[in-house]
């Protein structure tokens, strides 16, 4: 989502911004509208730690959801909406009220995400670990209902590591050029010229967005968790890999294929990052991966504890990290108890795993059984916004 001042909107954008008052900002919202520079842009998300803390904004993205990428008329479609497991009534109750008063939704349920992912595997008891772009969370699921007590969570997720790697590579001197700030010349066939463009309008936060896209790239491609815990001394002479920027430029990257991904079973190597000293203080109070797990099974009931550490789920895209699957299983086998038999399972197919959530709640909503859990739109207007409570618990 991006924000625009009304005065200094690009009307021929190709983008289709809803309308607002005049002095009022636009909202663009959608991928190929982040994909136009504008002056005086800011970047905006409408979630804060997971839970939605800007609703203009949510209801700008589900306006686009409907009308632009699934062309439906949601008056004519029962709605199911996905939530965190720490999502408060406060919240359920707000997304109610929109979804029956502005949307007109015949009927609608709240589904926890970590119910969804279980229930995509197939599994109505596991663990999930959902690792995603703001965060980490680790929930257990029993009988297709949110251990709540027993959930762990961590502010470092896909979006931390790209900043830690951002950082990492400034301090070796290599700086990301966004995709706006340059342009490539072809000053003979094959051979091209690299031309700085200045927009000294450009606001930090749409700059950051566009170099934090590049770096998720790199980290995509050249990252991998290692299979021991990373120290400077034993990777200070792993080979180099190679990647090509946007502008042309090939950057040779070492160690820092390892270090990053290895933040998520140590935090406090951020502490080791010029530039993340703010975050050090978060880092040294977090725990690492396995701990995290480790702590979540350990606050539920000694009867499912088995289950849970044979049905660990890997959800979400950070998850899909290069040999996250096979750390994290090591590191729980080591730290487990003996008769745990400790089983991380993942799907082989990285858009499965980031999109877990959705095809659980597409499994779920086809079934037969489920059609009368559904909260209906004559409930909501005999019972209001706070029946959800009971609907979907």
């Amino acid at each position: 989502m991006e924000v625009d001042d009304a005065d200094n909107s690009d009307k021929n954008s190709g983008s289709t911004p809803e309308p607002k008052a005049k002095g009022k900002p636009k909202l663009y919202v959608g991928n190929q509208a982040m994909g136009f520079r504008r002056d005086h842009m800011e970047v905006l998300s409408p979630l804060k730690d997971g839970i939605v803390a800007d609703w203009e904004i949510a209801e700008n993205i589900w306006d686009h959801a409907f009308k632009d990428c699934l062309l439906i008329d949601p008056k004519e479609h029962p709605m199911l909406l996905a939530e965190p497991c720490t999502n408060t009534q406060q919240q359920r109750e707000k997304a109610a009220e929109i979804m029956f008063e502005k949307y007109q939704v015949p009927a609608l349920f709240l589904a926890k995400n970590a119910v969804l992912t279980s229930f995509a595997s197939g599994r109505a008891t596991s663990l999930v670990v959902d690792s995603g772009g703001g965060s980490t969370t680790i929930t257990p699921v029993h009988d297709g209902f949110v251990l709540q007590k027993a959930v762990a969570s961590s502010p470092i997720g896909g979006e931390f590591l790209t900043d830690c790697l951002i950082k990492s590579l400034e301090q070796k001197g290599i700086t990301i050029k966004p995709r706006y700030s340059f342009k490539r010349k072809e000053v003979r066939p094959g051979e091209f010229q690299v031309v700085d463009l200045d927009f000294p309008n450009t606001t930090e936060s749409y700059k950051l967005y566009s170099q934090r896209l590049i770096a998720s790239d790199i980290k995509e491609c050249v990252c991998r968790a290692p299979d021991t815990p990373y120290d400077e001394v034993s990777y200070s002479n792993i080979p180099m890999t190679s990647y090509e920027l946007p502008d042309g430029q090939t950057i040779e990257i070492g160690a820092d294929r390892f270090k990053i991904p290895d933040i998520l079973f140590n935090p406090s190597l951020v502490q080791t990052i010029p530039g993340m000293d703010s975050y050090a203080e978060i880092a040294s109070s977090v725990r690492g991966l396995p701990q995290m797990v480790l702590e979540s099974i350990n606050k539920c009931d000694v009867d499912i504890r088995r289950e849970l550490f044979s049905s660990i789920l890997l959800a979400g895209g950070t998850a899909s990290m290069q040999q996250l699957k096979e750390r994290l299983e090591k590191d729980l086998l080591e730290e487990s108890p003996q008769a745990a038999r400790v089983k991380v399972l993942a799907s082989g197919n990285a858009t499965e795993r980031r999109f877990s959530v959705w095809i659980g709640g597409s499994i779920l909503a086809s079934l037969g059984s489920f059609q009368q859990m559904w909260f209906s739109k004559s409930e909501y207007e005999e019972h209001g916004s706070s029946y959800v409570q009971r609907k979907c618990p």
